[in-house]
């Protein structure tokens, strides 16, 4: 009953092409498919970003999703101190129904940040992103109606793919970002973005369908409680087609080395998309490497086919920093 579920959910996706983005648990670790304007905010040289998530795994690679990013900023002795401009490519793999419907993404991203204030401590950016996807849908995978014989599926079926089995497009994102700190060490943002602006054909059939625009508002910020404490918190609500979510959580940190200077934090908290899963983070920070781990727990009316089981994710940040660096304050939640 699931393979039948997860079946006819994969064809409307494949057909209608209104379905949603991959997205991840860990949206904070993956800030060039959250807002372009991410790219380059950051206190550092360059930035790896990566993400790994297995969705509903008691269904056999039902939604497998990866990505890949690195950005850094350039021209810092050409732009005005505490101005940021960012360069960053990104890519994202997304593999459905054990790798019948392929989708695969190749961005380029450019962002400016105008810093408010003397220290750069208050700053105000926009980004922008364009992007190369393809699909590929692999019939030979697939079962439909007119291969049903009295000996079960053993069929032949007509050429229904009237676009061909690989579809491509570009693409056009772009987005907003705030962000702050009151005293150089506690860091909040508020941003949003919109991916699709453009609103690309996208269809194996020979008809006018086109892929939704994707509009995100988010937020968050890391604030100490004491020279070893931090709690970090973050939220987001998306919008795309007539699908919609919010997840919002947060994490606690420990200095447990009590190295202000190289810290190796230690995170612990929960994350919820409302109405969907709870979501237990657990990340480790050292070196300027921070690596996350979630694992969705299905809540919603899915979780008789799921067995509560709504995915694992794994993140992996890393950040290189010069010996000397200003420290300035940056989003990371």
């Amino acid at each position: 009953m699931r393979k039948l579920l997860l079946f006819g959910f994969v064809v409307a996706l494949a057909f209608k092409a209104k379905a949603q983005d991959p997205h991840f648990s860990q949206f904070f670790a993956s800030p060039l498919t959250l807002n372009p304007a991410f790219t380059g905010k950051f206190d550092g040289s360059w930035r790896l970003a990566a993400n790994h998530r297995d969705q509903w795994p008691s269904i056999p690679k039902a939604y497998v999703t990866t990505s890949a990013s690195f950005d850094f900023p350039i021209l810092k002795n050409r732009i005005p101190e505490g101005d940021v401009f960012g360069v960053g490519i990104s890519g994202v793999s997304d593999q459905s129904a054990n790798n019948q419907l392929k989708l695969n993404y190749g961005s380029l991203s450019l962002s400016y940040h105008k810093a408010l204030d003397e220290d750069g401590y208050h700053t105000i950016g926009a980004g922008f992103q364009g992007t190369y996807s393809s699909m590929n849908l692999d019939v030979s995978k697939l079962h439909f109606e007119d291969m049903l014989t009295q000996n079960g599926f053993t069929g032949t079926t007509s050429d229904i793919l009237t676009n061909g089995r690989n579809q491509s497009y570009m693409d056009l994102n772009a987005g907003v970002l705030y962000s702050g700190s009151t005293d150089g060490l506690n860091n909040f943002y508020i941003g949003a973005s919109m991916y699709h602006i453009n609103k690309p054909k996208v269809s194996f059939k020979d008809k006018n369908w086109y892929l939704a625009g994707r509009v995100t508002v988010h937020g968050g910020g890391t604030f100490y409680l004491s020279d070893v404490v931090s709690v970090s918190t973050s939220v987001i609500h998306q919008i795309q087609n007539k699908a919609s979510e919010t997840v919002l959580g947060a994490a606690f940190g420990l200095n447990a080395n009590g190295d202000l200077d190289k810290p190796v934090n230690v995170y612990l908290g929960s994350w919820m998309r409302l109405n969907d899963a709870v979501i237990p983070y657990l990340g480790l920070e050292f070196n300027s490497l921070r690596i996350g781990a979630t694992y969705d727990v299905n809540i919603s009316n899915l979780k008789a086919a799921t067995g509560s089981r709504g995915g694992t994710e794994f993140s992996i940040i890393y950040i290189h920093r010069p010996t000397e660096t200003k420290g300035i304050p940056c989003p990371r939640f």
